[in-house]
Order: structure tokens, then C-alpha cells, then sequence
């Protein structure tokens, strides 16, 4: 077994949408959450991948798969079960993750965008 620390890799936070606010919560689909494309190019979230949404509100956390929605339109719509773990007007904390090596991580920073009410953009890593 190589233990050498350049082939060391760990997960770092790629992506993060902190404090978005749920626009909208449709039991009637298979699953997923949909966020405005404009917010996902922004912290480089892509479609289809995974994420961990963690609702700010409840504590409830689960992982699921990104769907781009309407450019400019600040939707944030949990879809499916999720759809029973957050609630139009609940918060969430949106996040990816990368695994990268342990020597890349010593500099990384993730981007983030911080929303208020509305999902108006209020801070831009």
C-alpha cells in the first residue's frame, strides 16, 4: 500500500448556494431540485450532479441531483420526496463536492453564492 501524501485525496466543498429560499416544492415528479441556470453556472454546479441540500429551517439533510431551471427566474424547486423535506419559503443550503489531491486542497476555494429573500444574490465568492 502507497501512504504517500501525493496520493492522498479528500473531498473539499466545490459549490455552495447558502441561504436559498425554496420557490416551489411539486411531490407529483420523480425527484431532484431545480435552480435557476443562471445560479448554477455561478458556483459551477453542473446538471444531473449530485448535491447535499440541507434545509436550514428543519435540519432535515439528503442528497439529490441538480436540474437547471429558467435562466433569471431565482427558482429554487424541490422536487419529489425532497418535496416533503422542504417547503416553499424554507431555506437550504445547496452543496457539491470535489474529490481532489490533498496538496490541491491546501489553496482551494470553493464558490459560493449567498441569496436573501427572493433568492437575490448578496455575496459572491
Amino acid at each position: 500500500m502507497d501512504n504517500k501524501v501525493e496520493n492522498i485525496q479528500i473531498d473539499v466543498l466545490k459549490s455552495k448556494l447558502h441561504k436559498a429560499m425554496v420557490t416551489d416544492a411539486r411531490l407529483d415528479y420523480v425527484g431532484s431540485i431545480t435552480i435557476d441556470e443562471n445560479f448554477m453556472d455561478a458556483v459551477g454546479l453542473m446538471p444531473y450532479e449530485k448535491v447535499l441540500v440541507s434545509n436550514i429551517n428543519n435540519g432535515s439533510r439528503w442528497e439529490t441531483y441538480t436540474i437547471p431551471g429558467e435562466r433569471g427566474s431565482r427558482v429554487i424547486c424541490m422536487n419529489g420526496a425532497a418535496a416533503r423535506l422542504a417547503q416553499k419559503g424554507d431555506f437550504v443550503i445547496v452543496m457539491s463536492f470535489a474529490r481532489i489531491p490533498l496538496q490541491a486542497a491546501r489553496g482551494w476555494k470553493p464558490q459560493v453564492l449567498t441569496l436573501e429573500d427572493e433568492n437575490r444574490v448578496t455575496h459572491q465568492l
